[in-house]
């Protein structure tokens, strides 16, 4: 009886003990400008860590600066308190990130679009250029005046992947296609400036643009925004040298408001989504039967990206460095859905995903500056 009571204490205690080791994860989040809701690239990072309190038990915290300086004390005060995990969300964290890092060996940290020379942090960085040559090549061959734009946020080296990678999908398809490429600022501001977002949407209609791809973060509402508020390109405002050449979304069914805003001889406008799949913000008027105007989206699975690093430090497999998410592996691509269905065909789609196959496999090398 002695015996059968002391194996009994004895796994009661080798319980508690597991129980005590099997502590929940906690991790921090701190955002970059624009603020976690930017439909975008914050957001994104958020719904990552939404599905790993779902399925893996962790527990976030996150952190909004309201001023960049505020990022540093956000980031330490996650470590003070011993978060296992703490990710800094833009490469505007890397400084902050870095410094804490250094200064708590003993735990983990995540850094997103750039690269920490810290150990104990693991760098996500994507190709941002593969997936946005794709929605380039689609931009140039819908694009009713052969005349398209690129707004991006903060002119960094960053955004000028997406550039570079949008700018050479156009050309792929289009030769005699026109970019137009502009930036919204210089500072961490240009991520959370719609309105001048939209005066450069403004500008670039006038020059004959009719699809618009924005990588601005929050910014790139001013875009979206900017095309609801026009919906159509009018021939009569067209500048000198630029006509229509094609019609592609004739048969495509219009909204009320599109029909009456936009009669005569005009094109639709589109924008071009960014990180997040957007192609639902071009449902103006809330009826996915009338044509869309996002013609597609440019998807960074950050949400990947920031669940596959909680779950490693939940399984024990932190792995500190840099990981590069690509097409081949889905960390970037373009999105087709009930949105925009309508207006990319499916001889479009083959298409685009025999272009993807090349740049997979490296017979197409896309330019990242």
């Amino acid at each position: 009886m002695k015996t059968t009571v002391k194996n009994c204490l004895t796994l009661a205690l080798a319980v508690s003990v597991s129980l005590a080791g099997a502590q929940t994860v906690r991790v921090g989040l701190a955002y970059d400008a624009g603020g976690k809701f930017d439909k975008s690239f914050n957001q994104s990072a958020y719904e990552g860590s939404q599905r790993a309190v779902k399925q893996l038990g962790v527990q976030v915290k996150d952190f909004e600066p309201s001023d960049p300086s505020q990022t540093i004390q956000g980031i330490r005060s996650f470590a003070n308190e011993g978060f296992d995990l703490t990710i800094g969300v833009g490469f505007a964290n890397n400084a902050s990130i870095s410094q804490v890092a250094k200064e708590n060996p003993d735990l983990y940290f995540g850094l997103v679009d750039d690269v920490s020379p810290e150990k104990n942090v693991t760098s996500l960085t994507f190709s941002e250029q593969e997936g946005s040559y794709l929605v380039g090549y689609l931009a140039a061959m819908n694009s009713s005046t052969g005349v398209v734009g690129f707004v991006g946020g903060m002119d960094v080296p960053l955004i000028h992947k997406f550039e570079a990678g949008y700018t050479a999908g156009v050309m792929a398809a289009n030769p005699k296609a026109r970019v137009i490429a502009q930036y919204v600022g210089t500072t961490p501001d240009a991520w959370n400036n719609p309105g001048k977002a939209k005066e450069i949407a403004g500008s670039m209609r006038a020059k004959g643009a009719d699809i618009i791809f924005a990588a601005a973060g929050a910014s790139g509402n001013g875009v979206i925004d900017y095309v609801k508020q026009t919906q159509c390109v009018k021939a009569a405002n067209l500048p000198s040298g630029v006509k229509f050449a094609t019609d592609n979304f004739k048969a495509v069914k219009k909204s009320a408001a599109y029909t009456k805003a936009c009669a005569g001889n005009t094109r639709p406008m589109f924008f071009i989504g960014v990180d997040s799949n957007q192609n639902y913000l071009g449902d103006f008027d809330k009826n996915p039967a009338t044509m869309n105007h996002g013609l597609t989206s440019m998807t960074k699975r950050v949400d990947n990206a920031v669940f596959a690093l909680i779950k490693a430090v939940k399984d024990d497999k932190f792995k500190g460095g840099q990981q590069i998410f690509g097409l081949k592996d889905g960390g970037v691509g373009y999105a087709v859905d009930q949105y925009n269905k309508a207006l990319i065909s499916s001889t479009q789609v083959a298409k685009v995903e025999g272009i993807k196959a090349q740049i997979i496999s490296g017979k197409i090398k896309v330019p990242s500056k």
